[in-house]
């Protein structure tokens, strides 16, 4: 059976939000959780992605701009990608303009290609769509989610590789069953399709409908085939 594609890397995690007008605090929560994954699996020094500089220490970056850019060609389509020195900041179908609207407002303005700093993410999705088992090595950047769609998408991670859920289901999970339109909302502002899989969050008549995708919803259900096969 394959493994999760990230469901075991993370452990136990509570907390509500609403930086996105949706509730309370609780977005260091994930955060924390982020850093811990994060950490040391390949760094010399064990120092985690999302820690940043010691303070006092000289500010330097591996990157040209900001926050570089670039696509990753994936058998459903282009996916567009954005990277930080904090991790990854997107990766998803959609329209590369208004992700990088959302980027400025909420990272910088400071946005250009850099394809060579994108390739390990490129090598992660080869991984996925060859079927075989991934661990990931990639850090996140989750500035582009507030603390409610955090604790949505972190509970992604709880539904299993091949396995699917509903959003009303999801709603419950999070502890908030009159929810079902601000997770709708959520899902489908994901910018981190397939590292944070929302496309396992299906319609209440699946497999009849899979449900909307803002990758279309072809790309939705070959996504569920992929992993309902290697999960056999």
């Amino acid at each position: 059976m394959a493994g999760m594609w990230h469901g075991e890397l993370y452990t136990d995690f509570t907390g509500s939000g609403g930086v996105d007008g949706t509730g309370g605090s609780g977005g260091d929560d994930l955060d924390a959780l982020v850093r811990a994954t994060s950490a040391a699996h390949d760094r010399p020094g064990g120092r985690a992605a999302l820690d940043g500089p010691p303070a006092g220490a000289p500010v330097s970056r591996s990157i040209p701009f900001d926050v570089v850019t670039g696509a990753a060609e994936t058998p459903v389509g282009f996916l567009f990608l954005a990277m930080t020195e904090e991790g990854l900041a997107a990766c998803t179908f959609a329209p590369e303009e208004t992700v990088v609207d959302r980027l400025r407002r909420a990272v910088s303005a400071d946005i250009g290609p850099h394809d060579a700093h994108l390739d390990p993410v490129r090598r992660e999705i080869d991984a996925y769509f060859s079927g075989r088992p991934a661990r990931t090595r990639v850090h996140l950047d989750l500035r582009l989610v507030g603390d409610f769609g955090r604790v949505v998408l972190r509970s992604l991670l709880d539904v299993p590789y091949g396995g699917t859920v509903t959003v009303g289901d999801l709603a419950r999970r999070i502890g908030r069953p009159n929810a079902r339109r601000a997770v709708a909302s959520t899902l489908a502002a994901n910018p981190l399709c397939l590292f944070l899989p929302c496309h396992r969050v299906v319609a209440d008549d699946y497999p009849r409908s899979v449900g909307p995708y803002v990758g279309g919803p072809e790309a939705k259900r070959r996504l569920l085939e992929l992993e309902a096969a290697g999960a056999a």
